[in-house]
């Protein structure tokens, strides 16, 4: 196993609640070497953190390993089934995108009158 992917598969199993449902995915090409990572929808939370700082920082880290090893390595985090990204809720049902958020902040408004 490479050492990036050993590296990050301890990281990320010790962050998460189901650590068996981790699998990682590593492909070279003339780019550099590109590592995709699934978890538990129930964890993806704590691999993305508050603001996307916890992805950033692995980022970082796996940029250090690779660096170690003269390679270029990217991380993507694949989107859960059943992600928000995913759903069809998340996709504008009626309307424009700004027409829901306006209608979030008319639900918003309700409460304080």
């Amino acid at each position: 196993m490479e050492r990036d992917v050993q590296f990050l598969e301890t990281l990320v199993k010790s962050l998460v609640d189901n650590p068996s449902d981790v699998k990682i995915n590593r492909t070279v090409d003339e780019m550099g070497v590109l590592i995709t990572l699934d978890v538990n929808p129930a964890d993806m939370g704590k691999i993305i953190g508050r603001s996307g700082n916890t992805a950033k920082a692995i980022r970082t880290l796996l940029r250090v390993v690779g660096m170690k090893n003269n390679a270029r390595v990217n991380l993507k985090i694949n989107e859960p089934e059943g992600g928000l990204r995913n759903s069809a809720e998340s996709l504008s049902v009626g309307g424009s995108p700004m027409k829901d958020f306006d209608q979030a902040l008319d639900d918003l408004k309700l409460g304080s009158e």
